[in-house]
This record gives C-alpha cells, sequence and structure tokens, in this order.
C-alpha cells in the first residue's frame, strides 16, 4: 500500500474553482483500479489551503491515476487558480493497525 499526503494552496480568489474542480475530480478518482482512499479537504481556519490524502493498492494504480482525464482537468484548473503552495509526499512502507 501506498499513501501520499500533503497539503495544497491556492490564491484566495480561485477557492471556489478549487473547490468545485476538485468535487468532480475526487468523485472519479475514487473509481479508479487501486484507489483505496481518496480525499482532498479544505482546512478548518485556511479555507484557501487543502489537505490530500490517499491511500493506492500499489505504484501501478498510482502511476494510472497521474494519466487519467480527471486528473489532467484538474491540474489544469489548479494552474488557473494560482497555486501558491504544493507539499505533496509518498509515504511507502509500513504496516496500517489501529490507533489502539
Amino acid at each position: 500500500m501506498l499513501i501520499v499526503t500533503g497539503t495544497v494552496e491556492v490564491s484566495p480568489d480561485g477557492v471556489e474553482k478549487a473547490v468545485a474542480a476538485a468535487q468532480r475530480m475526487v468523485a472519479e478518482t475514487v473509481k479508479e483500479p487501486g484507489c483505496l482512499i481518496y480525499e482532498f479537504s479544505q482546512i478548518l481556519g485556511h479555507s484557501n489551503r487543502f489537505r490530500v490524502y490517499e491511500e493506492w493498492q500499489d505504484q501501478t494504480a498510482l502511476e494510472a491515476h497521474f494519466t487519467a482525464p480527471h486528473m489532467a482537468e484538474f491540474q489544469a484548473v489548479l494552474g488557473e487558480v494560482g497555486v501558491t503552495l504544493a507539499e505533496i509526499y509518498r509515504v511507502v512502507g509500513g504496516e496500517k493497525l489501529p490507533l489502539r
């Protein structure tokens, strides 16, 4: 399993457009083979900052996601709204266990 997590920040005037594009992108991404969890949500107190959290079955599924048409559409919108911060990381390995 792979985990992808991080933050994306857009210019304040691009928030509505980014949210609409993210809703479309998430709706399609969760249908992809190998997608276990896909979340893109606003961070409370920072309306123009978003948390990305994804779980993928394997690297092949993640790479296929990068080439999906809905991902290209989303990336185009991010280019239009002005990304001011993008810190996304891939976590490989480890075992997923309940907290308690």
